[in-house]
């Protein structure tokens, strides 16, 4: 028995481990964090507001996805790991009620607060687990969250193109260093080993997740209807919204949302598997967080002139979608149906024409591929037994 197996903080393997009510707690903070990030986006569909949109979702979905594989390394229901886990809540709070105006006067609050979250998650872990496996794993983490603190302050401090050009260069010293895993001087990077993990807990967070982007797109748009005159064109937009989000929930369940748990379990590298989960996922959840802002628009106004960054952002969020779904199959599979590649051409193909049309037109065009997309889903596996996972990795 390790060290840190005897202070009760790693996990040993003891059987089905499923979330706890404290990281289900935790997820509250992200209910606002989406919702406030696809506000955004909707407020300004241009080039400026997509990338902004972008950036803010990718540090959002960061604090998420490393403090999920925390709590899934480590008892979260130990007091040490309830400490670091509220720690990030509070941050993620922060960065939600600073994302609006996070590339204006609240820039350095946002920056701080996930500088804070990731470096003071590494410097507890490291004080609070014993064994020079397990610090030199959190010295790591710390080194690189140190070095992409620099661009995320400096770019908190500074105004105008730059602040975007730090903040992207930051995110990508955190998405690639673990990637690559976490390369660091004088201790290398993290043994494949280390990424052990609960196959039903973690798959278990993951699906937790995309259901909470999938009721941040419930939110965004039942609070705009709300907001707004009841029109008879408006009622159909919220159908309309309705019915892209069953369509989201139901392709991404079909056969390897449903099965993730057991093609982790089947993956010849399960630690690559687990290091390729993040980026997967974020496409999904970047899709859903676009759709909700396309359907935000299309509430307010349904007969509103599409523009061409308009018809982006309501046909993207289903492109987006399908392109995640589509990696997300091959994870588990090692293959890729020819429907998700269809529905791609289809959305690129209309996109064009979509800008001759109303915004309701082109939310429809979207939602109608979904549906297609699911309606050949359900007559493939028609009659058919439930194919097993044969992940890629």
């Amino acid at each position: 028995m390790t060290t840190d197996q005897a202070v009760g903080l790693a996990r040993e393997g003891e059987g089905p481990q499923r979330a706890t009510l404290l990281e289900l707690f935790f997820d509250l903070a992200f209910v606002a964090a989406l919702a406030l990030t696809s506000q955004t986006l909707a407020r300004n569909p241009s080039s400026s507001g997509v990338f902004q949109a972008v950036v803010l979702l990718m540090a959002v979905w960061w604090v998420w996805s490393v403090t999920a594989l925390a709590t899934d390394l480590y008892h979260p229901q130990r007091p040490p790991i309830v400490v670091m886990t509220l720690w990030a809540m509070l941050g993620a709070i922060l960065m939600a009620g600073s994302a609006p105006r996070a590339f204006s006067d609240r820039a350095l609050v946002f920056a701080g607060a996930y500088v804070a979250i990731h470096v003071g998650r590494g410097l507890f872990l490291a004080s609070a687990l014993h064994g020079r496996q397990v610090r030199l794993h959190a010295g790591r983490f710390v080194f690189w969250f140190l070095v992409s603190a620099v661009p995320w302050l400096t770019g908190g401090l500074v105004a105008g193109t730059a602040r975007g050009l730090l903040w992207a260069a930051a995110l990508a010293i955190d998405y690639g260093s673990a990637w690559l895993r976490y390369p660091t001087p004088r201790l290398g990077r993290v043994p494949v080993s280390q990424y052990g993990v609960a196959a039903d807990h973690l798959a278990e967070r993951y699906q937790q997740f995309f259901t909470l982007a999938l009721g941040d797109l419930i939110l965004v748009t039942a609070l705009t209807y709300a907001d707004h005159d009841l029109t008879a064109d408006r009622t159909v937009a919220l159908l309309v919204a309705f019915a892209a989000t069953v369509l989201l929930w139901q392709i991404y369940v079909h056969r390897a949302g449903a099965l993730l748990k057991a093609a982790i379990e089947a993956s010849r590298d399960p630690g690559g598997f687990v290091r390729s989960a993040p980026y997967t996922h974020l496409l999904m959840v970047a899709g859903v967080v676009a759709a909700a802002a396309g359907f935000e628009i299309v509430i307010a106004d349904p007969s509103e002139h599409t523009t061409p960054w308009l018809a982006g952002v309501i046909l993207g969020g289903p492109a987006l979608f399908l392109a995640g779904r589509a990696r997300f199959e091959y994870e588990v599979f090692s293959r890729v149906s020819p429907s998700r590649l269809v529905g791609l051409l289809v959305l690129a193909v209309s996109a064009p024409a979509m800008v001759l049309a109303p915004s309701l037109v082109a939310a429809l065009t979207g939602t109608l591929v979904l549906a297609g997309i699911a309606v050949s889903d359900a007559v493939r596996a028609h009659g058919k037994s439930p194919e097993p996972p044969s992940p890629a990795m």
